[in-house]
């Protein structure tokens, strides 16, 4: 069968919540059944067909031709099967999955991964900022799973993180970390300013240091960490281009902090 496979027609210049285009609730529909669906767009709801083309019939593998920056929601509670975006994404991809796999061929907007539960969101573009970050008012964002951005990343990327791993190619603005409660991040590139702002636990590895580090963090020394080979191998297979990260040597110098909120975080920085 071909997959489920939405054509972005001219979009309307409200944003459009895409949220119920995803396998669980479109298994077993008939392609004039999708195309009757409702869609809330601004303050107005249009059929699914006044938006999209619809072809295929695999409701397990879903197709965005074209995107579009003011989709949003692409993706939201994903539990099962594969979803893919030939193009941009709004705000909030990916929010909420529980499983499967949602790979976005170009940016991405804010909050993308936000309540991530598990699954893998791929970002092969720039992505917004608070990335696996909590929303306002939610105690935790991400919770598990896997977020692979390849381009760039803003400000707050995983804010409240309370699981899971959020691995970046390029660089993450100010904030990464900030009141993380558990769970990685990685950033490849540069590092904006106050990584781990109220971090309370988890790692942070930031192959090219803050010009100014946090005063609130505790420099620990240079260390062979053990569990960090483990961590190396795992992120090589999510992502061969996170193989380099062994070409550092295996030695980090270890940050341990926020000291006003426990100290039991970690800032990983490439050590002698």
């Amino acid at each position: 069968m071909n997959a489920l496979t939405f054509v972005s027609r001219a979009l309307p210049p409200q944003r459009v919540d895409v949220g119920q285009l995803v396998p669980a609730l479109l298994r077993g529909k008939s392609r004039r059944e999708i195309q009757a669906l409702p869609l809330a767009v601004g303050n107005r709801v249009l059929a699914v067909g006044d938006v999209f083309g619809v072809r295929g019939t695999d409701a397990e593998r879903i197709v965005f031709e074209g995107g579009g920056a003011r989709l949003d929601r692409l993706g939201a509670g994903l539990d099962a099967g594969s979803i893919v975006v030939r193009g941009p994404a709004g705000a909030y991809a990916g929010i909420g999955m529980a499983g499967g796999r949602l790979e976005v061929h170009g940016d991405c907007g804010p909050h993308a991964a936000s309540g991530l539960r598990a699954g893998e969101v791929r970002i092969r573009g720039n992505a917004d900022g608070f990335v696996g970050a909590a929303l306002p008012g939610d105690m935790q964002g991400m919770r598990g799973g896997t977020v692979v951005v390849h381009g760039d990343a803003g400000d707050r990327v995983g804010d409240r993180m309370r699981r899971g791993a959020i691995l970046v190619l390029g660089s993450v603005g100010d904030y990464c970390g900030s009141r993380m409660i558990a769970g990685s991040v990685v950033a490849m590139g540069g590092c904006g300013e106050r990584p781990g702002y109220a971090m309370k636990r988890g790692t942070l590895l930031l192959v090219r240091p803050p010009g100014v580090l946090p005063v609130t963090f505790n420099d620990c020394g240079v260390h062979a960490l053990p569990m960090l080979p483990l961590l190396l191998r795992s992120w090589k297979r999510t992502d061969p281009a996170f193989g380099q990260l062994a070409e550092l040597g295996g030695r980090f110098r270890r940050l341990m902090g926020d000291i006003a909120c426990g100290g039991l975080g970690e800032i990983l920085v490439p050590g002698a």
